[in-house]
């Protein structure tokens, strides 16, 4: 992970290259030579928060329906228990 600084009239100025360098790592804008505000991509920032997608909500993506997905059909088998 790479940790990038820019000053606000350097986002200001070049944004594009703020949001390339996010991809990377957090990105510390400073105003007045102080840090203020942390640029990251949104995974990350969902990462950090906490917010994970649930598995219904996972499910309902669009495009789904379009993935053929057929998963092996797996046995189960008991076995006997020795007690001795």
């Amino acid at each position: 992970m790479t940790i990038t600084t820019l000053s606000s009239r350097e986002l200001n100025h070049d944004v594009s290259n703020a949001k390339k360098a996010a991809r990377n790592g957090p990105v510390i804008i400073t105003d007045r030579g102080k840090p203020s505000h942390v640029l990251l991509t949104y995974e990350e920032f969902q990462r950090l928060s906490g917010r994970r997608q649930g598995l219904i909500e996972g499910l309902s993506m669009p495009g789904l329906s379009e993935i053929d997905f057929m998963p092996p059909r797996v046995e189960i088998k008991t076995r006997e228990v020795d007690l001795s």
